[in-house]
């Protein structure tokens, strides 16, 4: 597969104080960020500490253009520093610092490779249906088991990869869960959704939406409700003394799952 068309430069967002999220509760103990707004705009502010369990936070934008491939993938690779990250940061990459390391996220073909630093994961495949230009938001998150976004979709589909924590997506039809650090998910644009923290640890981690530039990334749903698939999974969870015990993902709910690191 030959490269991807050359894009627009990217920006990253970052400014210098933490931020934090009002949370309301939902039944058997779950909680959510707060409904008020699309939290995923927000850009992050960040002080040199930990950011309080909940938020979501958009770490960084990029303006990708039009893409000639209508399979991608989510490449994630760490340098030492960010001199040697932007040095290999093609036009299709973005440099970030989070969770205490300098990470290039970059949107290419399958066997795409950068040059330097440690490739992580592969997420993927990413389906786009066909759009003038393209534009990746990168989000940053950090939920403690039972904490979940408000039910929403996007315009694009959304990649997930899980530092740790353990990761269940509902969505109609099903839910696909995946466990342990490194576990990723990749769900279709234009499903509801909803994200949920489960196991016993908290999840820190990552999103692309991958969305049409002319079409808002996020909108909230209020026309479903969540059959409470991983709500039901937390529960199981919290009795649970191995991973092997846990439910196992519907296979008729759209999307792809890895339960770890490659």
């Amino acid at each position: 597969m030959g490269p991807l068309r050359i894009g627009k430069p990217f920006v990253v967002m970052c400014a210098c104080l933490a931020m934090a999220t009002a949370l309301r509760p939902l039944p058997a103990g779950a909680q959510s960020q707060d409904p008020g707004g699309i939290v995923t705009s927000t850009p992050c502010r960040f002080d040199g500490t930990p950011p309080p369990p909940g938020p979501a936070c958009l770490l960084a934008h990029q303006e990708l253009g039009p893409l000639a491939k209508a399979r991608v993938y989510w490449h994630i690779d760490t340098f030492p520093d960010e001199a040697s990250a932007l040095k290999a940061k093609g036009p299709f990459g973005t440099v970030v610092t989070d969770y205490g390391k300098v990470w290039l996220f970059t949107v290419e073909d399958k066997d795409w490779r950068s040059n330097g630093g440690t490739h992580v994961a592969t997420v993927g495949p990413m389906e786009l249906t066909k759009a003038p230009s393209f534009s990746a938001e990168y989000i940053h998150s950090f939920f403690t088991p039972g904490m979940s976004a408000p039910i929403h979709k996007h315009s694009g589909p959304e990649g997930f990869y899980a530092v740790e924590g353990d990761t269940c997506v509902e969505m109609p039809g099903g839910a696909h869960t995946g466990f342990g650090p490194g576990n990723t998910v990749v769900m279709p644009e234009g499903h509801p959704m909803l994200l949920m923290a489960i196991g016993k640890t908290p999840r820190r981690a990552f999103a692309l939406i991958l969305h049409d530039s002319k079409q808002p990334s996020t909108t909230r749903i209020a026309d479903w409700k969540p059959a409470g698939i991983c709500q039901a999974k937390l529960a199981a969870d919290a009795t649970s003394l191995a991973p092997s015990a846990r439910l196992i993902p519907d296979a008729n709910a759209p999307g792809t799952v890895s339960r770890g690191a490659p």
